[in-house]
């Protein structure tokens, strides 16, 4: 086996066993390592009764995506798939995301294409994705990306421990954005696959206005961390004027205002040929509908 995937999961007892139905049902199954954030609604006892053969994690508390940091640290396969709880690889698609790994050196991760359940339409951030106007080079086996989405992507083991994994003080929320960028930054590509199928069957189970008040907040200091001054002005008065004025927003700043000490201790600028790749993806954000802060 070349690839194992790992599920991070909090109280989504049945959206995970489904889930996880389907991913050992695969023609092309993988290992599976399920993180349990401390659920409370029984999830972890379920699933060492219904699918023993998955190695579990029992964390004590809501590790959020350091739980992948975890499992990724047991993982002895060169590759690791990400799977949410309510996300499902498609039959071949973890099959082609590690040829494609394996015939590219330089690629640290692949990112399937996205069809929401029940009606299997594209994700709104497909044509993002698709058409990215980041300039790759030419060996590149689809088009180059500077932004992942988790749920929906293969790594090269080696690159994702290379830059740390995901970042503590992120936790979760838009915490592939600065994940990508070190990657770029380290010299590792990354890019998409029409290819590579991944369903989506959003859960209910979420509160959307802290989701987006953590997505507003990582955003702001993951631009603050890596990108030039003038960038990363720009594009934060773009983030704050573009989300609803609301007292969600308004915490979204506070809590990335609280975190600048921090922010300014780590602050590492890209090189300019990943910030060129930023500037030519801006246009394309702010049309995206997938990027608009509400809930």
């Amino acid at each position: 086996m070349k690839t194992t995937v790992v599920i991070i999961t909090r109280d989504r007892r049945g959206e995970l066993l489904h889930t996880l139905d389907r991913m050992t049902a695969l023609p092309d199954a993988a290992p599976i390592i399920v993180v349990d954030n401390g659920s409370s609604d029984g999830t972890a006892d379920a699933v060492r009764e219904h699918h023993p053969e998955v190695e579990l994690i029992r964390a004590e508390r809501n590790l959020g995506a350091l739980g992948r940091n975890l499992a990724v640290s047991r993982v002895t396969t060169p590759y690791v798939a990400f799977c949410d709880d309510d996300t499902r690889w498609q039959p071949g698609a973890l099959t082609r995301a590690a040829e494609l790994l394996d015939a590219h050196p330089g690629l640290a991760s692949v990112t399937g294409r996205c069809l929401v359940e029940p009606h299997l339409t594209e994700d709104p951030i497909t044509p993002e994705l698709r058409y990215s106007p980041v300039r790759g080079p030419d060996w590149l086996p689809g088009p180059a990306l500077l932004g992942v989405m988790a749920g929906l992507s293969m790594f090269r083991v080696s690159a994702f421990e290379q830059v740390g994994g995901f970042s503590r003080q992120m936790w979760f929320g838009g915490e592939e954005e600065l994940l990508a960028l070190d990657l770029a930054a380290a010299g590792w590509w990354m890019c998409w696959a029409e290819d590579v199928v991944v369903h989506h069957a959003p859960s209910k189970a979420r509160d959307p206005r802290r989701r987006r008040q953590l997505g507003i907040r990582n955003t702001l200091w993951t631009l603050w961390l890596r990108r030039p001054v003038r960038s990363a002005w720009r594009r934060s008065v773009q983030v704050i004027g573009s989300a609803p004025r609301d007292r969600f927003t308004a915490a979204a700043v506070a809590e990335a205002v609280r975190g600048l000490p921090w922010v300014l201790r780590s602050r590492r600028v890209v090189p300019e040929m990943v910030e060129a790749g930023l500037l030519e993806l801006e246009q394309s954000q702010r049309n995206s509908v997938a990027r608009r802060y509400v809930g």
